[in-house]
């Protein structure tokens, strides 16, 4: 962990293993539930106990009923992949209670959260069963953006994928979490059951009507009028959610072991930030979010494009110029004044002006919070977490932007000169030689293209799952074209450095 204010060692003693017995012996300092955890009932059932979930979500509610409101919303966990056994099983150690961990650089925070009172077992017909429950008024998801069977070309669902393909077959359960959804929403009807609401936490955008989608599409290859019946009385609120939380290792725990005196088999580090903005559309009711902060407005759109555009696509723009430099910390690159005058020049003069006012929003300074943001030095956010996925995160935080500009006839230099910065960085090579791993389930393709387009630039937009109607674009080739030569042929310092000066 990068050196920041951090509390006073305890070292000198022994750590409290995480648990609810535990819980009174904590160091001073470390914030505990204030409230009777054993008289909290379940009304939310999630899909998917990650550290975003629980830095997020899983926060708002916590801090909700330690000002004694509605104790009857408690989370209930669920997952059906098998990292989620994992999670589960670290958890139910520990009373499914979790250590979070604030990393401002003024000082560390130390929080416990308890507003997670179970978590099914990772079996597809207990999950089918618990979202049955009449008390369960909402079933929440963080499955990922590629969880949700969308096709690139379209930008809908994708009734070709595998997975759907599997679960259409006849004599097993459920395979996917919206196969569950189906089922339970079935039975739910046959009883004569309200339905739930389902509530994407997914950092997508509109992502209810995503999630909307993938069930409809899903139910309608399974059962069209069940699907009739879904679309009539199932509400997808669209959310957007925003929290910069970096994976747990070995130095996450040990930070928490350390400074806090706390053993927690999965502790959350997280930046001070969070922001929740949702659209008000609760058939079966919700908890009163507003009162600790979550915006409930009538159209998420505005305020979705603004964090997706220049938060997503700010730590898209660092992430591969980064690592050809051979950064590693978010906070280092930013640091660099090449990194970070990219950042700035092509989030003001080419994603900026895709982004509609929002009243009472200054955009300006939004961009100012999101770069102080990324040069947090204690949150020790990785240039490779910022690199991975990237065949998924750019149709969604690049391409759109793109899109946006050359329908306005605008130019897209800057843009295209991240896109390729991917292109190279899928090459394989940083600058100074060193091998680049790329992690990403199209790793091996996405290379093969990189380094065919080292003698035709457009080869590597010849993947029309990723690029769509972009690689027929004249102008945006031309771009990226010069772009990834310029690049081919000097150092990623000299290129940025003429960006800048142009």
């Amino acid at each position: 962990m990068p050196d920041s204010k951090a509390p006073q060692s305890h070292n000198d003693m022994p750590a409290q293993r995480l648990c609810n017995a535990s819980l009174a012996h904590l160091p001073e300092g470390v914030s505990t539930p204030g409230y009777d955890r054993s008289t909290l009932t379940a009304g939310v059932l999630h899909v998917g106990v990650g550290n975003f979930h629980r830095a997020h979500q899983a926060s708002y509610f916590h801090r909700l009923f330690e000002l004694g409101e509605d104790h009857d919303w408690a989370i209930v966990g669920a997952g059906m992949m098998h990292f989620d056994q994992a999670m589960r099983d670290k958890l139910a150690s520990q009373d499914w209670l979790t250590t979070i961990v604030e990393l401002n650089p003024e000082g560390f925070r130390a929080s416990v959260i308890g507003s997670m009172i179970d978590f099914i077992a990772i079996d597809p017909g207990a999950l089918i069963e618990a979202m049955q429950d009449p008390q369960i008024r909402i079933v929440s998801l963080t499955v990922t953006e590629g969880g949700y069977f969308l096709s690139a070309e379209t930008g809908g669902f994708d009734p070709t994928h595998p997975a759907i393909i599997r679960e259409t077959g006849k004599g097993h359960p459920p395979q996917t979490v919206f196969g569950a959804i189906i089922a339970a929403l079935k039975a739910r009807r046959d009883q004569g059951l309200a339905p739930f609401t389902v509530m994407s936490c997914d950092n997508l955008p509109e992502n209810g009507h995503v999630a909307r989608a993938t069930v409809l599409g899903l139910a309608r290859m399974l059962d069209p009028e069940l699907a009739d019946w879904i679309e009539a009385n199932v509400a997808f609120p669209n959310s957007m959610v925003d929290c910069i939380t970096p994976a747990t290792g070995p130095r996450e725990i040990d930070l928490v072991r350390s400074q806090f005196g706390i053993e927690d088999a999965a502790p959350v580090v997280c930046e001070p930030f969070r922001q929740w903005v949702m659209e008000d559309t609760f058939p079966q009711g919700r908890p009163s979010l507003e009162k600790v902060g979550v915006e409930f407005v009538t159209d998420v759109a505005p305020y979705e494009l603004m964090k997706l555009r220049i938060l997503n696509g700010g730590h898209a723009a660092i992430a591969y110029s980064s690592a050809l430099l051979g950064h590693h910390f978010v906070h280092d690159a930013m640091a660099d004044p090449l990194i970070a005058g990219f950042l700035n020049k092509v989030t003001v003069e080419e994603i900026l002006p895709t982004v509609p006012v929002i009243e009472g929003v200054s955009l300006t300074d939004y961009i100012a919070v999101v770069a102080r943001r990324f040069s947090n030095s204690a949150l020790g956010d990785t240039i490779p977490r910022l690199c991975l996925d990237g065949s998924n995160r750019q149709p969604k935080f690049i391409l759109p932007t793109i899109e946006a500009r050359l329908s306005s006839g605008q130019s897209v230099k800057g843009l295209a000169l991240e896109v390729a910065l991917w292109a190279h960085y899928c090459a394989g090579a940083r600058d100074d030689g060193e091998t680049i791993r790329l992690d990403d389930p199209n790793a091996a393709r996405l290379r093969e293209r990189a380094l065919a387009a080292q003698d035709n630039p457009a080869a590597f937009l010849a993947m029309p799952d990723i690029f769509g109607a972009l690689a027929d674009r004249p102008d945006f080739v031309r771009a990226f074209s010069t772009a990834l030569q310029q690049l081919q042929t000097n150092p990623t310092r000299t290129v940025l450095a003429n960006y800048l000066a142009s």
